[in-house]
C-alpha cells in the first residue's frame, strides 16, 4: 500500500473521544489525483451542508485551484467539529491534512500549492496557515465585522512566520504528526486552535502562516445571525472553562509564537469588560454588540445546571 493510503482509525489514534462520529462524509477528488493517491486530503466539517451558501462557493474555488492532487472530503451532519475533522482524517489518503471551515472563502488560486510548497521545502514545518483579510467585494457589514473583532482578519506576513494565527478555516498539517498528537480534541466545544497548535508545538514542529496566501473567514451576513453565533461561543466557552479549566487557551492576537496558557474565569471576564469599554471608546458598535452577545453567552453557561455543562460534552 502507498504511504499516501496509510490510515488509521479514529478509534486507534484520537487521545480524546467523543462518542461515535455522526457526520455523513462525501469525498471527490481532485482533477490530477495520480496513482498513488491523492497528495492532500482536504477536510470540511459542515453542520448543515450549506451555512448561508457559503459551501458550495468554496467548493466551486476548489475545482479551479491550480493543485489538483487532493481529495475532497465534507463531513455533513456533525455540530462538533472536532469529531468531524477526525473522522475526516481517519478516511484521509494524503501525506497532507488541509482543513477548511465551511465559511472559508480562498483568495488566490494557488492557495494549496503555495502552502505545499512551503511543506516540503522545511520539514520542521508541521502546521501552516494564511492570512485573514477582509473581502473588498462583501457587503458593509461583513466587512466592519471583520475590521472591528479582533481574529476576523490578520496581518499581512512577508515571509514564513512563527504564529498564533494559524488556524482551521484554512490549515495544512502533517497527517502524521495529526496522528501522533492525537488529533483533535472532541470533548471541548470551543478552543479547538489554542489546542491542537500547543499539541503540534509540543511534537517539536513549527506553526506557521505563509505569505502570499490568504483567505477570507466569513462572519455571518446579518446582525442577526451574528450575535447568535457570538452568544453561543460565550457560552461554550464558559462551559470549556468549567468542566476542562486547563483547556481554557488563550488566542494572541498578532503573529508571533504564543505563549499558550489558561486563564481563570474571573480574570477573562475583568478582560471582557475591559473590550467592552474600549468599543464603547472607539465607537466600533458592532465589535461592542458581539462583545455584549459573548458576554451573556457566558453568563447563561456560568449559571447552566451540572446536567447542562455535561451535555456540552
Amino acid at each position: 500500500m502507498s504511504s499516501r493510503e496509510n490510515r488509521r482509525s479514529r478509534a486507534d489514534y484520537v487521545r480524546h473521544r467523543n462518542g461515535d462520529a455522526t457526520g455523513r462524509p462525501q469525498v471527490t477528488e481532485g482533477a490530477a489525483v495520480d496513482a498513488g493517491g491523492p497528495r492532500v486530503s482536504v477536510i470540511i466539517p459542515t453542520a448543515d451542508g450549506d451555512r448561508y451558501g457559503y459551501l458550495d462557493s468554496l467548493l466551486g474555488q476548489l475545482r479551479e485551484q491550480t493543485y489538483q492532487n487532493f481529495e475532497v472530503i465534507v463531513i455533513k451532519g456533525d455540530k462538533r467539529q472536532g469529531r468531524g475533522i477526525n473522522y475526516g482524517a481517519e478516511l484521509a489518503r494524503g501525506e497532507f491534512l488541509l482543513t477548511f471551515d465551511d465559511d472559508s472563502r480562498l483568495g488566490s488560486a494557488d492557495t494549496i500549492a503555495t502552502l505545499v510548497s512551503a511543506m516540503d521545502a522545511d520539514p520542521r514545518i508541521g502546521m501552516a496557515g494564511c492570512e485573514n483579510r477582509v473581502p473588498s467585494d462583501a457587503g458593509w457589514f461583513v466587512r466592519r465585522l471583520m475590521a472591528e473583532v479582533p481574529r476576523r482578519s490578520s496581518a499581512p506576513v512577508s515571509v514564513i512566520t512563527d504564529s498564533d494565527m494559524a488556524e482551521h478555516p484554512c490549515l495544512m498539517m502533517r497527517k502524521d504528526v495529526f496522528y501522533q498528537v492525537g488529533g483533535e480534541h472532541e470533548l471541548i466545544p470551543r478552543g479547538l486552535d489554542p489546542y491542537l497548535r500547543r499539541e503540534f508545538r509540543a511534537a517539536g514542529v513549527r506553526v506557521v502562516v505563509v505569505p502570499g496566501i490568504w483567505i477570507h473567514h466569513l462572519p455571518p451576513p446579518t446582525l442577526r445571525h451574528a450575535l447568535r453565533q457570538f452568544y453561543r461561543n460565550g457560552r461554550m466557552s464558559v462551559l470549556v472553562s468549567k468542566r476542562f479549566p486547563d483547556l481554557a487557551l488563550d488566542n494572541a492576537l498578532a503573529h508571533g509564537e504564543a505563549k499558550i496558557e489558561a486563564k481563570p474565569v474571573w480574570l477573562r471576564a475583568l478582560r471582557h469588560a475591559g473590550r467592552m469599554a474600549g468599543a464603547v471608546v472607539t465607537l466600533k458598535w458592532i465589535y461592542l454588540a458581539t462583545t455584549v452577545a459573548y458576554g451573556l453567552g457566558a453568563l447563561s453557561g456560568v449559571f447552566a445546571p451540572e446536567q447542562t455543562t455535561a451535555r456540552a460534552e
